[in-house]
């Protein structure tokens, strides 16, 4: 029986050691993003591009560093900057060492604060920020840090592009602005006022106005108070449900003027806007889907949607993250967050795009090319909510073009 025991024991032990053993082979990010909530829905189809981008692009080709696996670990943080900081901690005590986050500045601000700090106390342990798509621009001018790279076009950069597109719309007179009440919706109205106060001083800002983030039931008030104000245009930050419900409410109220944006397709957006919001709606992005670039792209979009039928590769720059990393870990011949950091600052890549991409060092701001793009149901190759509507390029901007300074003064660790 004692021999019966050990022999159990020792099989238990060693089902224990392999598995630890190939845990420790993974090279673990943990996605820090709401995967329950309002914004569930942007933050789940997040988590599945993560996914499909470290099998399709890392792991099926042989992983890095002789052979190690990306694994993506969700860890929900219900949009809460407060519950970030707890989910930090829990990764960090998972072994985790690299954090890609992007949905709301708001959690980035804290989630860069927190792991400067905790990089700083534990130099043995350190921990790499990979910022996907939150872009208010403080995060790479005066809030920069070495620890934090960002794969999006900030706020500013974006809203730079989008003013070049309504500076060639003369019949527009009068601008409505209206954004989520916290740091990303207030840095996107800024860049609107000034880049509008620069480009088009004629134009009037009729309306500027923050709500609630997440908080919002019905939006009818605020197309009301559009519909009134005489705007022939409307600019919105607005991202995930609150992206849904002003669309929704500004098609109902049968406001027939463009709306510019940052975030207005997938995750139920473009089927909420559907014919309504046909060459009305326009987006500044990175990553043109219509026409596709090049064949490997499209392959690549093929692919996810045969995976995830009900999803969409809403944000293509999941996969830049993915090739960067795997790209500078090679190169570092290390995973150690300071050696693959050193490699990323400066970085030079090219996209499935076939886009050049450079990693600027001064700020960790990634330039790329970005594209306005407008919401309709002709010349799509790849649609969004299987709608039958997605968006086709009009418009882009090559990306030095796209660069802004930046105030940023970075310090780098010893």
């Amino acid at each position: 029986m004692k021999i019966k025991s050990a022999i159990i024991a020792g099989a238990a032990l060693a089902v224990v050691s392999a598995f630890s053993a190939n845990a420790a082979d993974a090279i673990k990010i943990g996605f820090i993003d709401p995967l329950s909530g309002p914004f569930a829905a942007t933050g789940t189809n997040g988590f599945s591009q993560y996914q499909y981008a470290a099998d399709t692009l890392v792991n099926e080709k042989g992983g890095v560093l002789g052979g190690r696996k990306f694994e993506i670990i969700g860890y929900d943080n219900k949009i809460s900057p407060k519950e970030s900081l707890v989910q930090l901690k829990r990764a960090i005590g998972e072994g985790v060492h690299y954090i890609v986050q992007g949905n709301s500045s708001g959690v980035a601000n804290a989630l860069t604060d927190a792991i400067n700090k905790h990089n700083r106390r534990n130099p043995d342990n350190r921990v790499l920020f990979l910022n996907y798509s939150a872009v208010d621009p403080a995060l790479t001018n005066e809030k920069c840090n070495f620890w934090h790279f960002r794969f999006d076009a900030n706020a500013d950069i974006k809203m730079n592009a989008l003013t070049d597109a309504i500076k060639a719309e003369s019949g527009i007179k009068k601008v409505y602005i209206i954004g989520q009440d916290y740091s990303f919706g207030k840095a996107v109205a800024a860049a609107a006022v000034k880049f509008l106060g620069e480009k088009r001083p004629d134009i009037e800002i009729v309306g500027n106005e923050l709500h609630p983030i997440g908080k919002v039931k019905d939006f009818t008030p605020y197309a009301t108070k559009i519909r009134a104000s005489g705007a022939d245009a409307v600019i919105t930050g607005n991202w995930g449900a609150d992206m849904v419900g002003l669309a929704k409410a500004i098609g109902d109220a049968g406001i027939d003027v463009p709306v510019y944006t940052y975030y207005a397709a997938n995750d139920g957006i473009t089927k909420t806007i559907g014919a309504a919001g046909k060459n009305k709606i326009r987006l500044v992005h990175e990553g043109p889907a219509n026409p596709p670039s090049t064949e490997e792209y499209a392959a690549y979009h093929r692919g996810f949607k045969a995976k995830f039928p009900e999803k969409d590769i809403s944000q293509f720059r999941i996969a830049n993250v993915i090739q960067m990393l795997a790209a500078a870990m090679e190169k570092a011949g290390s995973d150690k967050p300071i050696d693959v950091a050193r490699v990323l600052e400066g970085m030079e890549f090219t996209s499935l795009h076939g886009e050049k991409l450079v990693m600027r060092a001064e700020d960790h701001q990634l330039i790329q090319p970005v594209h306005i793009s407008v919401h309709t149901d002709e010349n799509i190759t790849f649609d969004n909510d299987n709608s039958g509507f997605g968006l086709v390029t009009e418009s882009t901007v090559s990306g030095p073009d796209t660069a802004l300074p930046s105030t940023c003064k970075m310090k780098r660790p010893e």
